[in-house]
């Protein structure tokens, strides 16, 4: 059994004791959070400390921003605060880039779909790495197809392309069923998720073999697997039959971070989704409810930039906060996903950071979204281009998640 499955047994137990209620307030039982956590964690709302959120309307200079025009540079400024704090600097686009087509099954899904395997290949100097892309399309559709791309943190069986072996975590035949393509890449083969390997992968390729300190500023997991589906998206601008003006990027958990972080550095993504991403995802750090900063820097080392563990128990001193990461994406489309079990992700300070980004969205005509806004179970709500819904259920990836993110898509889209 290893570290996250001991820290999220307990949550389990206490979120079948105490589930979030229909409403936005809601609390813990204190006392059995206490006994099953030695009182380390919060999860009791009234626990939750003070806290003063930065503002992402408010330049550097002191200034505040108040017209579209004006935002680009305040997001090249809070870009910057995330690469140095949170995330670390990730390259760009490699010297040399190219698509090698592995299998085309035109007939895929029983007629329904076409599936291409892709291998995507890059090269720097004289280093290669290379990763697969999986994508189906449904057959019958006139014009290009809008494509919803998953980062992938759970094992390839989820994933499975002769669809053998079918998975609620990626419901192919759902998302086909609905008029959308539907693709992965293993967020293992851009870097191991391992603090000792994860600089196996396409970190050698930028920086030849591992070895040493790092820079405080340097990229790791994260910043490896969002860039992995930026190769993914230089791919789909090259096939004709993919609407790469309409690409969702979305993952569960750790991918749910990386793809936030991933729409946040790369614009052309015009749809990004977190599901239940917690912690260096949607949620404030500040509330430090569920998981913390340290927690989460002490576990998973290799996710952020080396700077981040200097906030541990300094969550006050950060120059961001996650729902800076959310106001990125203006003017494009965000959709937050909690669930109701899942106290460790804090699902009450995922919605808070889509409360908190809303004025930036609003500098284009967007709704303020306001912290008593956040809906009772199953009902999902949408704010113009921000959506959000929380389920009842556990820690996971479900069909009930993939069909409410199509729903918003449609809204957006079509």
């Amino acid at each position: 059994m290893n570290v996250g499955t001991l820290l999220i047994l307990p949550l389990l137990l206490l979120a079948m004791v105490t589930p979030l209620s229909a409403q936005s307030g809601w609390r813990a039982d204190a006392a059995l959070v206490d006994s099953l956590s030695g009182g380390e964690f919060i999860y009791d709302e009234e626990a939750v400390p003070e806290y003063t959120l930065p503002d992402p309307l408010r330049k550097s200079d002191g200034s505040r921003i108040t017209e579209p025009e004006e935002w680009e540079a305040r997001r090249e400024e809070i870009l910057e605060l995330f690469r140095e704090n949170v995330y670390g600097r990730r390259p760009g686009r490699p010297d040399s880039l190219w698509f090698e087509t592995l299998e085309v099954d035109r007939q895929a899904l029983d007629g329904a779909a076409t599936l291409r395997r892709i291998a995507v290949h890059s090269r720097v100097e004289d280093r290669h790495h290379s990763f697969e892309l999986l994508l189906f399309l449904p057959n019958g559709v006139l014009g290009r197809t809008p494509v919803f791309l998953l980062l992938n943190n759970r094992p390839r069986t989820n994933t499975d392309p002769t669809r053998q072996e079918r998975s609620g975590f990626w419901p192919v035949e759902e998302v086909i069923d609905r008029g959308f393509g539907i693709a992965a890449i293993q967020n293992n083969e851009l870097a191991p998720d391992d603090s000792l390997t994860y600089r196996n992968g396409v970190m050698q390729l930028f920086e030849g073999v591992a070895a040493g300190e790092r820079e405080t500023d340097a990229w790791a997991a994260l910043a490896a697997w969002g860039w992995g589906a930026s190769r993914a998206m230089d791919y789909f601008e090259t096939d004709p039959d993919v609407d790469a003006t309409r690409v969702a990027v979305l993952g569960h958990s750790r991918g749910g971070k990386a793809a936030l972080w991933a729409g946040a550095e790369d614009p052309r993504f015009s749809l990004v989704i977190s599901n239940e991403s917690g912690e260096g995802g949607a949620a404030l750090a500040r509330r430090r409810f569920g998981e913390t900063v340290k927690r989460i820097t002490t576990s998973f080392p290799h996710w952020f930039a080396p700077r981040f563990a200097e906030y541990a128990d300094r969550e006050s001193n950060l120059p961001v906060d996650q729902h800076m990461l959310i106001a990125l994406m203006a003017p494009r489309a965000v959709y937050v996903a909690s669930a109701d079990e899942d106290l460790w992700a804090d699902p009450r300070g995922e919605f808070l950071s889509l409360a908190h980004a809303s004025p930036v969205f609003a500098l284009w005509g967007n709704a303020i979204v306001r912290e008593d806004q956040m809906p009772g179970l199953e009902q999902p709500v949408h704010f113009g281009r921000l959506g959000y819904h929380i389920r009842r259920g556990a820690h996971n990836l479900t069909p009930y998640d993939w069909m409410r993110f199509l729903d918003f898509a449609e809204y957006l889209w079509r």
